[in-house]
């Protein structure tokens, strides 16, 4: 692995599935990730046609923070939930 792999690896949460994806949305280091923010990288995954749950949303906020991502206080999990779906529903309205 390169090093831009290796500085994803070592976030909590993230292994080298999540890793392929987030590569896959042009995320390749922790900075990268940092500045998109965990939402804006999960509406990204989901609209490359991934599937995946709101414990990626999760997990991706985690691993900034250097949590599990079940260690998310409940309110931080649903501030996520209600940014993304916010977040998705401006992106689906017609400009």
């Amino acid at each position: 692995m390169t090093d831009r792999h290796s500085d994803l690896l070592q976030l909590k949460n993230l292994g080298a599935a999540s890793v392929n994806i987030l590569h896959a949305i042009g995320v390749n280091s922790y900075a990268d990730l940092n500045n998109m923010g965990p939402v804006e990288a999960y509406i990204r995954i989901k609209n490359r046609g991934i599937h995946v749950s709101k414990v990626m949303l999760y997990a991706l906020q985690g691993a900034l923070l250097g949590i599990h991502w079940n260690d998310l206080e409940p309110s931080v999990k649903q501030r996520l939930i209600e940014d993304a779906a916010a977040q998705e529903e401006k992106n689906s309205q017609p400009s």
